[in-house]
């Protein structure tokens, strides 16, 4: 197993709902990696956080996993291409967007923080901002992954049938002349597994996610585009159907709207 299966896993392991054989090779490996142990010690102190301020509102696991991931020192978090692996241009590229989306995504994090538990006490949490920073969170997490997609491709035939079986929901790829397809990967939006789509645009990337909108307190009707702008970032959010979107980048904010309107329906 990888770093990354073992790190899912820490939270399950807390509330002993492994089981033991997988338990065991947990704590082991937890004993012989530093990266992993970071990680632990970040779920716990997390979980003992929101136990204490929050005791009647659940964690999202989307949270713990973002926050397990920024333990893991820099140099772990990315020396994978963003566009071409093995290529010395792309190394380079995927260090520099590692090294500058570290902060940005403590950054973030504090943010979806700070909302959670300002929401929570004063009993209201703005939908948009909430959804917002979700999204810039996920997409911060994309950069500072080792590899930022896990299917590469440019092809929208080869990329959509990769998502068969992973999702309970078919995903579009969209592919709009503006945008250059990178790849995709399957992630998670709070407590809900997304399809996870990388775009280049200029010299920029660009986010767009896809994910079950059942449950989300959404901030206006199916099809509307809601612009939030945060730390930098554009987040274009809609919701067709049963599906909710939304597309990220620190590109220019009325090009990504000119984007998102082509990719929503009745916007």
């Amino acid at each position: 197993m990888e770093c990354a299966e073992y790190r899912e896993d820490l939270h399950e392991l807390q509330r002993g709902r492994l089981d033991a054989a997988r338990a065991t090779a947990l704590r082991q490996h937890l004993a012989s990696c530093e990266g992993c142990a970071r990680a632990d010690a970040v779920e716990r102190a997390l979980t003992e956080l929101l136990e204490a301020r929050l005791p009647r509102h659940a964690a999202p696991e989307a949270l713990k996993r973002r926050l397990a991931t920024l333990a893991a020192p820099a140099g772990e978090a990315g020396h994978g291409a963003a566009f071409a692996p093995g290529r010395p241009a792309g190394r380079r590229l995927a260090h520099s967007i590692a090294r500058w989306a570290a902060p940005a995504l403590a950054a973030g994090l504090a943010a979806t923080t700070t909302v959670l538990l300002v929401g929570h006490r004063a009993g209201r949490v703005d939908p948009a901002q909430a959804l917002a920073v979700e999204a810039v969170n996920d997409h911060l997490r994309v950069l500072v992954r080792e590899h930022p997609v896990d299917v590469e491709s440019g092809n929208t035939h080869q990329v959509k049938p990769w998502f068969e079986g992973k999702l309970d929901f078919a995903p579009s790829v969209p592919q709009p002349p503006e945008l250059r397809l990178v790849g995709g990967s399957v992630g998670y939006f709070f407590d809900r597994k997304a399809a996870v789509l990388l775009y280049a645009l200029h010299r920029h990337l660009v986010t767009l996610l896809c994910f079950p909108a059942e449950g989300l307190d959404w901030p206006g009707p199916t099809g509307r585009l809601h612009a939030v702008s945060l730390r930098g970032f554009h987040v274009l959010l809609w919701r067709s159907g049963e599906l909710g979107y939304a597309l990220v980048s620190d590109a220019e904010a009325r090009e990504l709207e000119t984007i998102a309107s082509q990719l929503a329906p009745g916007s």
